[in-house]
């Protein structure tokens, strides 16, 4: 079984990176037998969706853009989780998380490929309350239309999902009270998704 992170940052290896990255390795920590991929959309080209169609006939994208190479990644059939890692901005998930999200339409209109994958949200913000639920909610909402299974942080918190705070006067790595939801938040997605397996 693989777990899908996607980085949503527009900033290379900065703070919601490092979140996804603490959160894949508590996955994997406590269940060898996961392996884990990270896309990290600051590397990509990934264009907003401009409702070409192409995609209700087949699972492809008439847009040449780095989405393309993404399609077998996030198509495979061995991934059970799908952790989305976003900063937030203006209140709500950055432009590269709402283009992302937007585009794997595709996966809806091809069989709902994303059906039962269980989905897990982080959301870094600049404030300890900086809006970071309301993020992990709107992306909750596009996980439900998928048919996934959206699951928060688990015991003993049972949160929305990982809440980071990136403006931690000691910087974001000393945040252990948003580091703990994260890693929480992966162990829980891996669960779910072993028992969806069983």
């Amino acid at each position: 079984m693989k777990i899908v992170g996607i980085c949503c940052s527009a900033r290379k290896e900065k703070t919601t990176r490092f979140a996804l990255e603490s959160c894949l390795r508590a996955v994997t920590e406590a269940y060898p037998q996961i392996s884990t991929v990270t896309i990290d959309l600051a590397e990509k080209e990934v264009n907003l969706c401009k409702a070409l169609n192409t995609c209700t006939k087949k699972l492809a994208c008439g847009q040449k853009d780095d989405f393309n190479e993404l399609i077998p990644v996030l198509s495979d059939p061995e991934v059970g989780g799908l952790m989305v890692a976003t900063p937030v901005y203006m209140g709500a998930m950055s432009g590269q998380c709402k283009a992302f999200l937007d585009r794997c339409v595709m996966f809806r209109r091809n069989g709902f490929l994303f059906r039962n994958r269980v989905g897990g949200v982080i959301a870094v913000g600049g404030f300890r309350n900086g809006g970071q639920e309301a993020v992990i909610q709107s992306v909750h909402a596009v996980m439900l239309v998928q048919d996934m299974i959206v699951v928060g942080d688990g015991k003993p918190g049972a949160h929305f999902g990982g809440t980071v705070w990136s403006g931690h006067p000691e910087g974001v790595e000393h945040d252990e009270v948003g580091l703990e939801t994260v890693r929480s938040l992966g162990r829980r997605v891996a669960e779910v998704a072993l028992k969806i397996a069983e």
